[in-house]
């Protein structure tokens, strides 16, 4: 089995939070936390966790603000964020035909 390498695959995105961010993210550029925290049905620490892995590897920016005067928290997927995701989607189709 030469090849079949699943060390390449970017542990800053591979489980299933992260992964469902980012996927999420690639489609809608950006979201609000609540609108992740409801599609991806995590709680908000566990989303806060995962985010911030995220943030620290330059894949999403995290931008605070107000909407009224209701606190807002935007994500927004990095050129970064979008590049690293696109490897991973690539690495992952790879092992896969490699099974085939």
């Amino acid at each position: 089995m030469s090849g079949f390498d699943v060390n390449r695959l970017d542990d800053a995105i591979h489980g299933r939070l992260r992964l469902g961010i980012m996927a999420y993210l690639a489609d809608a550029e950006a979201a609000d936390f609540n609108e992740l925290k409801g599609v991806l049905e995590a709680t908000q620490g566990n989303l806060s966790v995962h985010l911030s892995k995220l943030e620290d590897a330059g894949y999403v920016e995290i931008i605070k603000g107000y909407q009224g005067k209701k606190p807002l928290t935007r994500v927004h997927i990095t050129p970064a964020g979008r590049q690293a995701f696109a490897r991973y989607i690539q690495v992952l189709s790879g092992l896969v035909d490699k099974r085939s």
